[in-house]
């Protein structure tokens, strides 16, 4: 039981981080590592995994930016939006390694969706950005307190 807290926790929390909420995974992972709860590898594998299907559903968002962008809800202003769109068709997909940036990160994600980019290279690119910043995350944790 304690292990689906630990785990489902952390996914939970690196989803919704990922989404329009104003979570932040990595202090929820700085801290599971600084208490030596959860095996690293796994909370590695957990985090990325949700924090990409978090980004997956901004992608969706994307697709349908025409009809939902002026929604008080939309997570992303139009100024973030505009942005990002034009980082975006400036440096098209390899923005996507960037999608873990506060802020324009999602932006670059709904934009990938509004830009129709194909959503298996989307998912990798997105995953290697994710997954290389928990991998720093994890290994300074484990460093300050080896």
């Amino acid at each position: 039981m304690a292990a689906l807290a630990i785990y489902g926790g952390l996914f939970i929390s690196a989803f919704l981080a990922a989404t329009v909420l104003p979570v932040s995974s990595e202090v929820v992972l700085a801290g599971l590592i600084a208490t030596g709860r959860g095996e690293p590898a796994l909370l590695f594998t957990v985090a990325t995994i949700g924090n990409t299907l978090g980004s997956v559903v901004n992608w969706i968002l994307g697709r349908g930016i025409d009809s939902l962008r002026t929604r008080r809800w939309f997570p992303v202003t139009p100024e973030h939006y505009e942005q990002a769109s034009r980082t975006f068709r400036r440096f098209g997909e390899w923005t996507l390694l960037f999608a873990w940036l506060p802020v324009v990160g999602d932006a670059f994600t709904i934009a990938a969706g509004a830009a129709r980019v194909n959503l298996g290279v989307f998912v990798a690119l997105v995953a290697l950005g994710k997954a290389a910043r928990y991998a720093v995350i994890i290994a300074g944790g484990l460093w300050a307190i080896a």
